[in-house]
């Protein structure tokens, strides 16, 4: 990955962290996402056209909206796990200024390995904004996960 990255010129770059981690979920987006589309009801489709909606139509004004739960679980899932991740971010990224923030507890925490307040007071800062998209969306995690584990 990391040659890979370097031959398309992505690393010391966001995207090269991006784009890995947004690949890195798509086999979680995918086992929740397929039972949850194929338990809605054909009749639903079949309504749709009847009524002059073509496919994408039915995509986009039906299937999507439905899916809304869904699609809030897989969000939040793939936003703190890639949040949270530190071995490709240590990979890509070697400029402190373009660090991640558990990249920036990392360098912290060796700068400051005697100061065990301060450390923790930085690392339960650096959960605040994670916590704070977890907690907004919890509801429609339940939901979402619930839909893909029926039938």
């Amino acid at each position: 990955l990391y040659l890979l990255l370097r031959q398309l010129g992505l690393l010391e770059n966001p995207m090269g962290v991006a784009v890995p981690e947004a690949a890195f979920s798509l086999p979680i987006t995918i086992v929740i996402l397929r039972p949850f589309m194929r338990a809605i009801p054909g009749e639903i489709e079949d309504a749709a056209v009847v009524d002059g909606a073509s496919r994408l139509g039915f995509f986009w004004r039906i299937l999507l909206p439905l899916s809304r739960p869904a699609l809030t679980t897989v969000a939040v899932l793939a936003f703190v796990t890639s949040w949270n991740a530190y071995l490709l971010p240590l990979l890509v990224l070697s400029d402190p200024n373009h660090f991640t923030l558990p990249l920036g507890v990392a360098a912290f925490q060796s700068q400051y390995s005697q100061d065990t307040a301060r450390i923790l007071a930085y690392t339960a800062t650096s959960m605040i904004p994670a916590l704070g998209f977890f907690i907004f969306a919890e509801r429609h995690i339940v939901g979402g996960l619930t839909g893909s584990v029926k039938g």
